[in-house]
């Protein structure tokens, strides 16, 4: 690769699954039998609270019986290692980046272990179950909500990462299906700024062809090699 100053990682459900942490778009993308597009959704929220905040809570609850695979913890070396710049996007809700150590990040979907009040906009860190009508610690309204972006949400902190595709060199994306927009344009985006685009994924994405490269594997196995790569040349 050419001169590589700053880096823009894009990671998705791909980078966990080894951890046990199951993905959405796979063949068991269902939850007690509902499309995860019917609990995901602020209508869902808005029609059954129950059943949207249980869905959450049950994921929350599983986060405490996975831990980071080697992926995680390889990007998080080059986090500690890498001296130019860096940013790390992630579209998933877990922890797990930041259990094995990685700090220039973003969620762009928002966090499990957040709660966000619909009321007043304050978070809260969260680990407990959250039922729909808790109060607010800020405000008191009974308005917390999980600090998700649903579907048809925008998602957080999208000038920061535009800001950083436009200065990237180097744009690599992670265990991600390319068919959630807007991230599967960032591709696009770091490209049109004169980036180098590279995949690593269990299978082609359906933006694959956006790629400079593409890298079929397991994240646990190509994301280690792939940051050994960077890191000594």
């Amino acid at each position: 690769m050419g001169d590589i100053q700053n880096i823009v990682i894009l990671t998705g459900a791909g980078v966990s699954a080894e951890s046990g942490v199951a993905t959405f778009r796979g063949p068991g993308g269902l939850w007690e039998g509902h499309r995860v597009e019917d609990v995901c959704t602020p209508e869902a929220l808005w029609r059954q609270p129950e059943l949207v905040h249980r869905f959450y809570d049950d994921r929350r609850a599983k986060l405490g019986t996975v831990q980071p695979n080697a992926a995680h913890e390889a990007l998080a070396r080059l986090d500690a290692e890498w001296p130019g710049g860096l940013l790390l996007v992630t579209q998933n809700v877990d922890d797990l980046h930041e259990r094995a150590g990685s700090t220039r990040m973003i969620h762009m979907h928002g966090e499990l272990t957040s709660a966000l009040c619909a009321s007043c906009g304050t978070r809260v860190p969260w680990q407990a179950p959250l039922p729909p009508g808790t109060p607010c610690p800020a405000c008191q309204m009974a308005a917390l909500r999980p600090d998700i972006v649903f579907f048809g949400e925008m998602p957080y902190h999208m000038d920061a990462i535009e800001a950083a595709l436009a200065q990237a060199d180097l744009f690599v994306s992670i265990g991600t299906s390319g068919a959630v927009y807007p991230a599967a344009g960032f591709v696009r985006t770091a490209k049109h700024h004169g980036a180098q685009t590279l995949e690593l994924n269990l299978d082609p994405s359906e933006g694959s062809i956006w790629f400079d490269e593409s890298r079929m594997g397991t994240a646990g196995t190509l994301v280690p090699a792939w940051v050994e790569g960077v890191l000594s040349s």
